[in-house]
């Protein structure tokens, strides 16, 4: 008996031994689970760099799969791509991220073929435990980013719910043409810029025409639209319907996507529809949480609400998935500075600032915070710089004539209307800019008057008309609050909810 019981004993050591063994990593103990990743940006070797939209457009795609899944936390887009052609050592990088793993690899196109090459490395260890190469037609480059997707997931054994397993392995066929034309869209639209958004929108259109049942084509024609309205760069009454019916159509092929989803609120939300943009944000953050650009958009839908607690949470989830993204981080600030909490929209601001002293926004956001304090001679050297980097942006130049009228330059303001009214006659500029400085100047009247043409032109920037201290002078009155009432907003003033 006792020998029978020593040998069980034994057998038990022995399973146990197999177990710590097959769950260990070269020293013996037990990896620790992934929880989060980076997928970095994947290199071109088609050896031509005219290919690289497609490397990048495989690399988004990827990020977006692996993002819909609820158990796994995943960098979004623009944190990753500074990361292209990096030579910064992968533990460092993973560290700067907050990940656990970083999966990288290549693209090689030749002719109507693809081939993928992935690999995932533990982070801690620098140890790559998984690789492998997939390769198909174009027109199956989906199912191809399907499979790539899955293989990670199982690879690093999150929890897939069954809605997820089906989004993450739903594909389907793509006109090549098509593929091709919605990557370069894509491309140029995450420029963001005046010249580069109009050739994004003509790409989205090119690939709507060739597979007209391409749902991310319309998303992105939605986005692209939206981008033009809110930057300044066209009028709203011209892109706007335009954005809207896209945006539906997105929603109408693919009821799953998030991008959709967001897409469609983030153009209600320009439209003043307040009640539907809240629907379709939560939807969108319904079917994917980690949709960096969901959590962005939801955040400013907040502050303009006056909901200033859950927006600053939304704008920081937002920079939790994607840390390193500029419009994000200088977004953060904005939410700071609407509920009039400066100090803290100055440090956000000034953090934005360090990580890349061009980026145009921050600067923006940092001058109007100080001119809000009074310091009137840096706030006007931040927006100064502002509207420099931004290329003399109507939007920007604005700023400037606030400062300008708050300091008490009354000519000099005077003078930067005169500019935004000789620059109209060649370029969209919004009428909010230019009453945003009449009402600097305690001009009631043109402030109105100027108001008034912001609403019939449904300028973007009427939607913070609640927030925006530079109304805080005529916040109480019968015509403002008139002005409020029409757009759908509600009397909040900017104060932060305790």
């Amino acid at each position: 008996m006792r020998l029978l019981f020593g040998a069980a004993a034994l057998l038990l050591l022995l399973v146990a031994g197999f177990l710590v063994y097959r769950n260990s990593g070269a020293g013996g103990t037990k990896q620790p689970a992934i929880k989060s990743l980076a997928v970095l940006p994947l290199k071109n070797l088609s050896g031509d760099a005219s290919q690289d939209y497609l490397a990048d457009g495989m690399t988004e795609a990827l990020i977006g799969r692996l993002a819909g899944i609820h158990d796994l936390r995943v960098i979004s887009r623009t944190s990753v791509m500074r990361y292209k052609d990096t030579k910064e050592a992968l533990p460092e990088i993973a560290k700067t991220l907050g990940v656990d793993a970083i999966v990288e690899g290549s693209v090689i196109r030749d002719g109507n073929r693809i081939r993928v090459h992935a690999q995932l490395i533990r982070a801690a260890t620098d140890e790559h435990f998984w690789s492998e190469a997939y390769d198909c037609e174009l027109r199956d480059v989906l199912t191809l980013q399907s499979d790539v997707a899955q293989s990670i997931a199982q690879k690093v054994e999150v929890t897939i719910t069954g809605e997820e397993h089906a989004r993450l392995s739903s594909a389907r066929t793509v006109d090549p043409e098509a593929y091709e034309a919605y990557l370069k869209g894509r491309y140029y639209w995450n420029k963001r810029t005046a010249d580069s958004m109009p050739k994004a929108a003509l790409y989205f259109e090119q690939a709507i025409t060739k597979d007209p049942g391409y749902g991310a084509a319309y998303s992105g024609l939605a986005d692209c639209s939206s981008g033009l309205a809110w930057h300044g760069f066209m009028s709203p009454a011209e892109v706007l319907p335009k954005a809207y019916a896209a945006a539906q159509k997105a929603v109408e092929i693919d009821p799953q996507s998030a991008e959709a989803h967001a897409s469609l609120a983030l153009v209600l939300d320009h439209k003043w529809d307040w009640a539907g943009a809240e629907v379709e944000f939560k939807r969108a953050l319904e079917l994917n949480p980690q949709y960096a650009n969901a959590h962005h958009w939801y955040g400013d839908y907040l502050s303009i609400q006056g909901r200033h607690d859950e927006a600053l949470v939304e704008a920081k989830r937002a920079l939790e998935l994607d840390p390193l993204n500029l419009m994000i981080g200088t977004w953060v600030g904005l939410r700071y500075y609407l509920a009039s909490r400066y100090e803290g929209a100055i440090e956000q601001s000034q953090s934005t600032v360090d990580l890349d002293p061009n980026f145009a926004a921050a600067h923006l956001i940092l001058g109007e915070s100080y001119v809000q304090q009074g310091r009137h001679k840096e706030g006007l050297d931040e927006l100064h710089e502002a509207a420099r980097l931004s290329g003399d942006s109507p939007l920007y130049m604005a700023q400037v004539g606030v400062s300008l009228a708050l300091a008490g330059e009354k000519k000099e303001a005077l003078r930067a209307i005169r500019e935004l009214q000789d620059i109209s006659g060649k370029r969209y500029v919004s009428p909010y800019g230019v009453a945003q400085i009449y009402a600097a100047l305690n001009d009631k009247e043109q402030t109105y008057k100027w108001l008034e043409t912001a609403y019939r032109d449904r300028a973007v920037w009427m939607s913070y008309l609640a927030v925006d201290p530079v109304f805080d002078s005529i916040r109480s009155e019968d015509q403002f609050r008139d002005l409020l009432q029409r757009v759908g907003l509600p009397r909040v003033g900017t104060s932060w909810q305790q």
